[in-house]
């Protein structure tokens, strides 16, 4: 009756699951978004195959450029739309594209002011380049942030409310030196490795451009026209009736831009610590709880842990 169980074998070579036909992109994409690990922005309020379909896609683009599946969704972000890899994700393709000699990021300081800068050089043509970002350059384009507190929109009893004297956790305020590089690396490697790339920006610059295309209209109204003379008093009173009054209705909870905000409240953490802190002042368990996501509760759990997962790499180097 003692069955025979054989025993687990030790070793072995890990090797990534890489599919091979758009049937077995879905199927792995549709375990993804299963296992609550798809990222919020690149799914937002997309369920089901629709969310899949997202997931498929954000692979597919990546094995363009040569990441395997899951690299591809912790490198990758879309942005109203536009894909966008992350500053360390941008690195990490050049790199793998065994296309390298040498490639150095860093930040210097010259006289108080801060410079960083990206050097490279390709191994199979031998051109080699050094773009610079300094300080001076992140405040001509409006990216520098010295302000230690701002005013910004904070859930409180699982609705949004604007306050002031807020910590700033924007990147260029929490870690200055690290935005400067990477923005000369997106420049440098664009320029450098363009066919590598092949078009693709990093997170940020995407994010700016967005806003400038997406900026709002300050056309002035029109003058108003003069007011109407008034009217001939009537004959005969006519009694009217008050309109009901109403009551002014709370907003309504939005999903997505609860984890959107989770999302980028998250991103201007620098270590596990700032992570916690973070975490806790959303408390996205109780909030979607409340309003009635509990099952998206896992979705933001996996938001925070590929935060941490992101921040693994950036604190040992």
């Amino acid at each position: 009756m003692n069955a025979h169980v054989p025993a687990l074998a030790g070793g072995g070579q890990v090797i990534a699951i890489v599919p091979q036909t758009f049937e077995e992109t879905l199927r792995v994409a549709r375990a993804v978004v299963a296992s609550g690990l798809a990222p919020a922005a690149l799914i937002g309020k997309l369920t089901g195959d629709d969310a899949a379909a997202a997931v498929a896609v954000a692979i597919m683009s990546g094995a363009e450029l040569g990441l395997k599946p899951m690299v591809s969704l912790r490198s990758f972000t879309v942005i109203n739309g536009k894909p966008a890899l992350y500053g360390d994700g941008l690195i990490n393709v050049v790199r793998m594209s065994g296309k390298v000699a040498y490639l150095r990021t860093g930040c210097d300081e010259i006289n108080g002011k801060l410079i960083g800068y990206c050097e490279a050089k390709r191994l199979d043509t031998s051109e080699e380049k050094r773009v610079e970002f300094s300080q001076d350059d992140a405040i001509r384009a409006r990216l520098w942030d010295d302000r230690a507190t701002i005013k910004k929109k904070v859930w409180e009893n699982g609705q949004p409310v604007w306050k002031d004297g807020q910590p700033n956790d924007a990147p260029w305020y929490r870690f200055p030196k690290r935005m400067l590089a990477w923005r000369a690396a997106g420049y440098c490697l664009r320029e450098l490795f363009g066919d590598v790339l092949g078009g693709i920006r990093d997170e940020f610059e995407v994010r700016e451009i967005d806003e400038v295309e997406t900026i709002r209209d300050i056309t002035p109204e029109k003058p108003a026209l003069p007011p109407k003379p008034p009217a001939p008093p009537a004959k005969a009173a006519e009694t009217v009736e008050a309109a009901p009054v109403t009551e002014p209705t709370e907003p309504e909870f939005n999903l997505g831009d609860f984890l959107e905000q989770i999302e980028t409240g998250l991103a201007g953490a620098k270590d596990e610590t700032d992570v916690a802190e973070i975490w806790n002042d959303f408390d996205a368990p109780a909030v979607l709880e409340t309003n009635g996501h509990a099952d998206m509760i896992d979705t933001a759990f996996a938001i925070r842990d590929r935060r941490l997962a992101q921040l693994a790499p950036l604190n040992g180097g």
